[in-house]
């Protein structure tokens, strides 16, 4: 696809993404002039498919409370002929989640105390 100059172009870009295989966004929105185009998905594999399948480039990570509640929201996002294309997922974590963040590397463990 070179443009997405209409709204059947935008809404193409999805069908292409959910014939390939791919799951399709729970939530979809496409800002009047096609402009914007904005996907929410359920989960991380799903947000990793149609970022990798879109090719964003640009990624966001931004942690928040609401209401009591922590969320994490991921966004992957591209511009393509001068329609910004985001994917999101929005996640509930726990303050456990929140301490991983602040670890470099996960995967490695602590050294033992003496």
């Amino acid at each position: 696809m070179t443009e997405l100059a209409t709204r059947a172009q935008a809404f193409g870009l999805i069908a292409e993404g959910v014939a390939a295989g791919l799951t399709a966004p729970w939530r979809l929105y496409l800002a009047r002039g096609c402009r914007y185009l904005s996907l929410s998905v359920g989960d991380r594999a799903e947000w990793n498919a149609w970022r990798t399948h879109l090719g964003c480039p640009e990624l966001s990570v931004r942690v928040y409370d609401a209401g009591g509640e922590i969320r994490r929201s991921s966004v992957a996002e591209i511009m393509l002929d001068g329609c910004r294309i985001s994917v999101e997922l929005v996640e509930e974590v726990s303050t456990d989640d929140l301490d991983r963040l602040l670890v470099a590397d996960p995967t490695t463990t602590e050294p033992e105390e003496k």
